[in-house]
């Protein structure tokens, strides 16, 4: 597989400076094969983020998620915490929950009733031993509990690990924290709460979910996909900074606030008051903070040429779920889904260009591509290491 897709050869072109190097090429973004060893290299090595804590915010709420192909499930604990498992049963391997939803009792499987606390313990085996009969002799329940899989949670996001030997989270996390600390402050993280109404949207875009990462690093398409936000915050008044391995972004200087209604919102008070900024954490999850709200979205990885990403907004103290400030959440949710969604058509369209023959990679701006530079070597990186390496590549 690696031969045919020539890794070696391609981490080296992208490994050039920035003015020499070359792209990502074709395969990376339209190949079924490619897709799957993303999934061996860089997803589950890593911190992948699989979704919001928020997704499951009551004691018994079940959501299923897919990483590249892999069923996962998030669940809300009855103490509160989020746990992720392997969607599937340990009898016969069926899918356990196919649809978001709640339960009480357990998890039962829908195939033969084998059933799961929210622990994951097997707590119910039907008919086991004979009709009639939920035992059998020699068998241990306690063996065949749900598969627990590496999770941590930060800002909401919940992110997980699937081989299990990728660094402490804590650690993985440290540097984007620290950043946003730079700015909010210790403790602005607990101050922050998932908006209870107009707090979320999705898109299904026909594209690969390297190009969202890209487009989103990507400032110098102000101008002409968003020419409104360009000018309320000119492409001139915007940064780059890539200053860790595992994340890079863009920032504003001139973010003002959204106009609405309601009075004006809470802020966190240290957050430089036009400052916005715009990280990616690879390989799937973006983070936009601001002094009076946060949003994150996530990319889920459907197939080679298809993402459904997943926005939530996050607002200070009582603007999350207090009535008198529903106008505002409801205008910053128009606002950016209008934004992101104007994204929308030149993904696709980055897409339908990497099945042209005339391009196969294309060339970075050394000024303004710095960032989307940066994300295709994390990427080619990961492909080149060896496996013993792929968690710290």
């Amino acid at each position: 597989m690696t031969a045919n897709l020539a890794i070696p050869e391609l981490a080296a072109a992208v490994e050039r400076p920035v003015a020499e190097a070359a792209g990502l090429p074709n395969r990376a973004y339209t190949s079924s094969e490619f897709f799957r060893l993303e999934l061996e290299r860089i997803y589950a090595p890593s911190w992948a983020c699989l979704g919001h804590a928020a997704d499951v915010p009551r004691p018994g709420d079940l959501r299923p998620v897919h990483l590249l192909g892999v069923p996962l499930l998030m669940v809300r604990t009855a103490s509160g915490t989020v746990r992720v498992f392997h969607n599937v049963c340990s009898h016969r391997g069926n899918e356990l929950v196919w649809e978001p939803g709640r339960v009480k009792g357990g998890i039962r499987c829908p195939y033969h009733a084998w059933t799961y606390d929210l622990e994951g313990r097997l707590i119910g085996t039907p008919n086991i031993g004979g009709f009639g009969v939920h035992e059998a002799d020699g068998f241990d329940r306690a063996r065949h509990g749900l598969r627990a899989v590496r999770s941590g949670m930060w800002l909401d996001l919940v992110f997980v690990n699937l081989t299990g030997d990728a660094e402490p989270f804590e650690t993985w996390i440290r540097p984007l924290a620290e950043r946003f600390e730079g700015f909010g402050g210790p403790g602005y993280e607990g101050r922050l709460q998932p908006a209870a109404t107009h707090g979320e949207f999705r898109f299904d875009v026909k594209a690969n979910w390297k190009l969202a990462v890209e487009n989103n690093l990507d400032a110098s398409h102000l101008p002409w996909v968003h020419p409104a936000l360009n000018r309320q915050s000119p492409l001139e008044d915007h940064y780059c900074f890539l200053d860790s391995p595992r994340f890079a972004g863009q920032g504003s200087t001139a973010y003002d606030t959204v106009p609405h209604e309601s009075p004006a919102l809470p802020r966190i008070e240290a957050w430089p008051a036009r400052t916005g900024e715009y990280p990616c954490l690879y390989p799937n999850a973006f983070v936009s903070g601001h002094g009076d709200h946060f949003w994150s979205m996530v990319l889920e990885p459907v197939a080679p040429d298809r993402t459904i990403e997943r926005w939530r907004s996050y607002f200070v103290d009582e603007a999350a779920e207090d009535a008198g400030f529903e106008s505002a959440r409801s205008a910053i949710r128009e606002r950016w889904a209008s934004i992101l969604g104007e994204d929308v058509g030149v993904v696709e369209g980055m897409q339908r260009g990497r099945r042209s023959p005339a391009f196969d990679g294309g060339v970075f701006a050394p000024v303004l591509d710095p960032p989307v530079h940066h994300f295709h070597r994390w990427v080619a990186r990961r492909l080149a290491a060896p496996e013993t390496d792929r968690a710290t590549a």
